[in-house]
């Protein structure tokens, strides 16, 4: 949103008839909006009057008529469903049993790709961080082959043998390294010069798309 500049006139306006009316109708006729209508007003250190707050027009900030006071819970009145625990008031029907999962839960066993392409599989139907449910697909091959992980390391592929098709996610396309051995290989500073430069403009692509696709979504 724009910041509005306001005229020597609209700011002699508001101080004039802040006080004394309704912060809406005086916005509308300076054309302002109410959210800044209200920034200038504090901004100027001004408050309504103690006659403007008193009279109808005030409405929710309107003191002194105990406005609201009949819809208030009174002190030692008793809530209308004391004593009926467990009561149920529709909805039941649209519940999930016990032991019942959603009709679009994939069954361990299946495969999806995660937003950096990795091909993933469900190992699990345990509740919690998404990751006890789904493994890298390259990892599992290594683990099946050379037992877990040690820690402080992780899987990755070789050098130009990156993939996510099943078939060709062999143990000779895998590799386990150290965390700090990955982070080394990832740093854009120690790529050469003009791979450098493609990863930094792959970087930027990305954020404009994903930039474009949330703006659109809104």
């Amino acid at each position: 949103m724009s910041r509005h500049q306001w005229t020597p006139e609209q700011t002699a306006t508001l101080i004039a008839r802040y006080p004394s009316e309704p912060t809406q109708e005086l916005a509308d006729e300076l054309g302002v909006s109410l959210k800044r209508a209200y920034a200038k007003a504090a901004q100027l250190g001004l408050k309504k009057a103690a006659e403007y707050l008193s009279s109808p027009a005030a409405c929710r900030l309107r003191s002194g008529d105990n406005k609201g006071a009949s819809t208030r819970f009174k002190r030692g009145g008793v809530v209308w469903n004391k004593g009926m625990k467990g009561l149920q008031i529709g909805g039941v029907e649209t519940r999930f049993k016990a032991g019942m999962v959603p009709h679009n839960t994939r069954p361990i066993g299946s495969h999806k790709l995660d937003k950096d392409g990795t091909l993933l599989r469900k190992v699990s139907d345990v509740k919690g961080n998404n990751s006890k449910r789904w493994r890298s697909v390259h990892e599992l091959v290594w683990i099946e082959v050379n037992g877990p992980l040690p820690a402080k390391h992780m899987v990755v592929f070789k050098p130009g043998m990156r993939t996510n098709r099943l078939a060709e996610i062999t143990i000779d396309r895998v590799e386990c390294i150290s965390r700090g051995e990955n982070m080394k290989r990832n740093t854009v500073h120690n790529l050469p010069k003009e791979l450098a430069e493609l990863v930094q403009l792959r970087g930027a692509l990305l954020r404009k798309i994903n930039h474009r696709t949330k703006h659109h979504e809104q």
